[in-house]
């Protein structure tokens, strides 16, 4: 079973970034496709980025092209979502999840899930 906990989150202006990290345990990113996931209040969990295991190919949402960007640090098995010119839309609480598989947009998919970080992205 793999452990994953999310950080990185917090209040930002519209306009502004963040930077989210999910730290691995327990398996190597070299097995493992991370996922990154968001739910708003009274919304249906939804994808926003993946980083395959193998090539380390990443997908997006449209929602979020060209403004988020997923990397992963293998030496250190800790995956990363950048957020730039975040809106009020994209406040959610962020998830990172795993996959032994590769990568998947759907939620039912991933096995394994950290507890979440709060982004709220507000004036």
């Amino acid at each position: 079973q793999v452990q994953l906990v999310e950080s990185g989150g917090g209040l930002v202006q519209p306009g502004g970034s963040l930077t989210l990290s999910c730290r691995v345990s327990g398996g190597a990113l070299d097995y493992y496709a991370i996922g990154w996931f968001r739910q708003a209040p009274g919304r249906e969990r939804e994808a926003v980025s993946c980083i395959a295991n193998i090539g380390g190919r990443d997908t997006y949402a449209n929602s979020v092209k060209d403004r988020f960007t997923i990397s992963r640090d293998r030496a250190e098995n800790i995956v990363y979502l950048q957020m730039n010119i975040l809106k009020p839309e994209d406040t959610a609480v962020y998830y990172c999840a795993s996959r032994r598989l590769g990568c998947s947009g759907s939620r039912d998919a991933y096995a394994d899930w950290g507890q979440g970080t709060q982004v709220t992205v507000s004036s």
